[in-house]
Formats: C-alpha cells, sequence, structure tokens
C-alpha cells in the first residue's frame, strides 16, 4: 500500500494521543531523532534547506550516540521538528494498532493479475494481501466482493496496491490501523472522488482531489494548447521553448505546435500545465533547442 510520504503539522501534537514506547533525543550530528522499540527515526536536511524522514532498525547505541550513517531508509518528506515529531507519534500508534489486528502473513499458492504470489498476508477471511516480485495488492472472496460499493467493484474482486487498496480499506475499515485509514481517504479522494464524496456524503471542494481538478482542468480548457515539453531557448535569450498539443495529449502522431513563452511567465505555470494563450503567445517554427525536433517533424 502507497500512503501520502509528507505529514502536516499545522494540526497541533493533540491530533495523535502520547505514547510510553517513543523516546525522543538529539544525534551526536545535531538533528532530532526519536526510537519507537526496535526503529529508529531521524530529520535528517537534505542538503537544500529542506528534510526527510530517515529510519533504521536495531540500532541499540543511545539516541545521543547516533550519527547520519546509521540511517538507510527514506521515509519521505517532513516539514520541520513539529512535523517530524507529528510523524513519529503517529507511527507508534500504527505500530500499537497493528499488533492488535489479527493478521497472519504465510505463503500461498496463487495466480495474480501482478504474476504469482511470494507473499500473502491475511487480514480476515476472504481478504488477503499478495507480494509479487514486481506489484501487488488484494483478493476478495466473492462474498466480501459483493460488499464493495457497485462504482468501484473489481469484477474479480482484484484491487492493486497503488490506489485500489483504499477501496478495500474504506470497505471493511476495522481490518486496517487509523494511519491506514487516513492514507485510504486521501488516496480515494484523489483517485475515485465520485466514490469518496458517496461515502462521504459532500462534495469535494477545488483542491481536495487532483483527478476531480484535473477533470475540471480538461473540461475548461478543451480546445486551449496545454505545454507538454519546454526547453530553454538557445535563440531567443529569456524565452522558454515549449511544444504543446490540445488539452496536453500525449498519444501518438497527435498534432503538435511550438511556442516561445519568457521564462518568467513559464515559471508560474500551473498545477495540471502551461496554457497556451493564442492571443499572446505565437506559435514558433524556427530553429529548434529540442534534440531531434526537425526529424520529427519531417
Amino acid at each position: 500500500m502507497n500512503g501520502p510520504t509528507t505529514l502536516s503539522a499545522t494540526d497541533p501534537m493533540s491530533m495523535f494521543p502520547a505514547t510510553d514506547d517513543v523516546e525522543f533525543g538529539v544525534s551526536a550530528d545535531g538533528f532530532p531523532v526519536a526510537r519507537i522499540r526496535e526503529i529508529l527515526l531521524g530529520m535528517i536536511s537534505n542538503g537544500g534547506g529542506a528534510f526527510f524522514l530517515a529510519s533504521a532498525w536495531r540500532i541499540t547505541k543511545p539516541l545521543a550516540e547516533v550519527r547520519h550513517h546509521h540511517f538507510y531508509g527514506h521515509d519521505g518528506r517532513v516539514a520541520d521538528e513539529a512535523a517530524f515529531r507529528l510523524r513519529v507519534i503517529e507511527t507508534a500508534e500504527h505500530m500499537r494498532e497493528l499488533s492488535a489486528l489479527a493478521r497472519v502473513q504465510t505463503r500461498m499458492s496463487a495466480s495474480t493479475p501482478w504474476g504469482g504470489s511470494q507473499l500473502a498476508t491475511i487480514y480476515a477471511e476472504g481478504i488477503v494481501s499478495h507480494s509479487t516480485s514486481g506489484h501487488g495488492g488484494f483478493h476478495l472472496s466473492p462474498d466480501r466482493n459483493r460488499q464493495v460499493d457497485a462504482s468501484v467493484r473489481s469484477a474479480g474482486g482484484w484491487y492493486e496496491e497503488d490506489c485500489e487498496w483504499a477501496i478495500v480499506a474504506l470497505t471493511f475499515p476495522d481490518l486496517f490501523t487509523g494511519y491506514e485509514r487516513r492514507c485510504a481517504d486521501e488516496a480515494a479522494r484523489n483517485s475515485v472522488p465520485d466514490y469518496w464524496e458517496k461515502l462521504r456524503g459532500r462534495p469535494l471542494s477545488v483542491g481536495e482531489s487532483w483527478s476531480k481538478d484535473r477533470t475540471e482542468f480538461e473540461r475548461v480548457h478543451a480546445d486551449d494548447w496545454v505545454v507538454i515539453s519546454a526547453i530553454a531557448s538557445n535563440q531567443h535569450s529569456g524565452m522558454t521553448e515549449v511544444v504543446a498539443t490540445k488539452i496536453g495529449n500525449r498519444d501518438f502522431q497527435i498534432e503538435e505546435r511550438r511556442f516561445l513563452v519568457s521564462h518568467d511567465e513559464y515559471g508560474g505555470r500551473g498545477r495540471f500545465g502551461f496554457v497556451i494563450d493564442l492571443a499572446r503567445h505565437a506559435a514558433y517554427d524556427g530553429p529548434s533547442s529540442f534534440v531531434g525536433w526537425s526529424t520529427r517533424a519531417a
């Protein structure tokens, strides 16, 4: 399952209850660290002003003796120390709830849409998560699958691990931790917004759902040229040479046009791409900075 990689710290620490199995400290290198049982977590700078959550396992040194080289896992970005502490407590809560669930890991012979199963986790009767060499996801028995809302139900009972797992988690919430349910809620908002709105009983606002916002963008700009590639122009100082198609369509053999846009203007492009304004951005057919453009055009 793929949950969000960042956690907002705008909500105070009271979002999660304090936990006795968390130890906070400062490493020998001066960055915040924490220990949850055998897991070590640290807030490490990426060297560019941002921070990420690093992890390690079975490091028994006192927190004050831990150094950067002890960490080998990368678990997403964190905004600041408050977000780091929030993420640590959330992880501890997740681990505690996880230990109370009756999940069983085993090996079983099963063919999945992603290949042969290498490891199976039984969440409950008729609900099994399979891992393969390349991907994975859930399989629901026919009885379990009938409990899934018809709008998002998979005919074969298979739900892949990137987005569709959220459908399983929201259908059977008691089999998942609070952290997993929050991840599932976010995944559903962004991938199956109509289902989320039906489940939660309210419409999503602008900015709450990537896929819903993308659909609206495509509706509004159905007849517009949207940039799909861009490069600093070697022929025109201060300009960006762009390639655009209708609605940003990337299908092979679709018509493409080139335009010149100022660096400053192109830097302010929107969430789903830069929309060409034909009244201001003239079509460009001069020498190109794109390698191979002449060959493609021919």
